[in-house]
């Protein structure tokens, strides 16, 4: 049924850009990822596994695909909240140190001190995983001065909800960054809800890429859910923002398929509402469409894939199950830098 649906939706749309054959396969493979990585990461926390808080990607592939496909990986720097899983991968961090990070041991990539929401890697230049709301956007606009200070050429990509917009610092950020001109690209996943809470019920207007209007930053309303479309506006974007003009905004209409948390049964919003969105508008299921049409793979293609990628999860399920939990003496470490 969902292939029925995602199958009209694959057929060339007008004013839509076209991936290459390549493209798609990427984006196909790396949104796969997110999504069986996110898959395995809730079972695994339904488990016992996993403590604290995890709040999973589902749904929302597409986003930070497309923008990463866009950016330039290991220079340009990517910084988001809580809802960093898949962030983190499609950047090109090991699934195992993510899965052990999860799990709290010694192997994750915050020595397992970090957990789901805060984890990073100076040498990807991915800087969290962040769990107050709205921080992450004060601290992008901070790594684009760093960038502007020394030079680099690097733009910063600074990643938050619809929720967190509401929050009175992003506008303080978007005041600093326009008067200095950073070279910063705020991206508002706009998945509907901020928690349990509608954005129709909780902002007074809920076009969000207008929201940087009195500060003179433009922005615009993309169709998150088609990696496509997302790929070409953040290429807009990231290049207005490398050329000295400023920073951009680009709201991301996107749904995530889960609570927004694991602790969250979603009862806020209608089976049929999720339904409709994996059946016509599912990211995945939209490529997986356009590549079985174009005859670029077989069915049995996919399947191969689908294997690899399952593999890749269950070799960083095994290792996060089965590295040993820090040292105690970790506790006092990393707690202080010498200057």
């Amino acid at each position: 049924m969902a292939r029925k649906a995602t199958a009209t939706s694959a057929k060339t749309q007008p004013n839509v850009p076209q991936f290459t054959n390549e493209q798609d396969l990427d984006a196909f493979r790396e949104m796969l990822l997110i999504r069986r990585f996110e898959e395995k990461a809730g079972q695994m926390y339904g488990m016992g596994l996993i403590g604290g808080f995890c709040h999973l990607y589902i749904g929302q592939e597409a986003v930070v695909t497309g923008i990463t496909m866009a950016s330039e990986k290991g220079k340009d720097a990517q910084i988001t909240g809580y809802r960093d899983h898949g962030h983190m991968l499609v950047m090109g961090l090991d699934p195992k140190g993510v899965m052990a990070e999860l799990t709290g041991r010694q192997g994750g990539l915050s020595k397992g001190k970090g957990g789901s929401m805060h984890m990073f890697s100076n040498e990807h230049r991915f800087y969290g995983g962040n769990g107050i709301v709205g921080a992450q956007v004060s601290l992008g606009a901070g790594l684009a001065f760093a960038s502007k200070y020394t030079g680099d050429g690097s733009v910063s990509i600074a990643y938050f909800g619809d929720g967190a917009a509401n929050q009175g610092q992003v506008y303080e950020t978007f005041n600093m960054a326009k008067l200095w001109k950073l070279p910063v690209v705020f991206i508002i996943e706009n998945n509907k809800y901020a928690m349990g809470t509608s954005i129709e019920r909780a902002a007074a207007t809920t076009d969000f890429s207008k929201r940087g209007a009195s500060f003179d930053i433009p922005g615009e309303q993309v169709d998150g859910m088609d990696v496509r479309m997302v790929y070409d506006a953040a290429k807009r974007a990231i290049e207005h923002a490398r050329s000295g003009n400023g920073p951009y905004i680009l709201e991301m209409l996107t749904y995530r398929y889960r609570g927004h948390s694991m602790s969250d049964p979603a009862k806020y919003r209608s089976k049929d509402e999720v339904t409709k969105y994996r059946q016509e508008r599912d990211p995945i299921e939209q490529v997986r469409a356009r590549l079985i049409e174009g005859g670029v793979v077989t069915e049995e293609d996919l399947k191969k894939i689908e294997t690899e990628i399952r593999a890749i999860v269950t070799e960083a399920a095994d290792f996060a199950t089965n590295d040993p939990e820090p040292d105690p003496s970790e506790l006092w470490t990393d707690i202080t830098i010498e200057a």
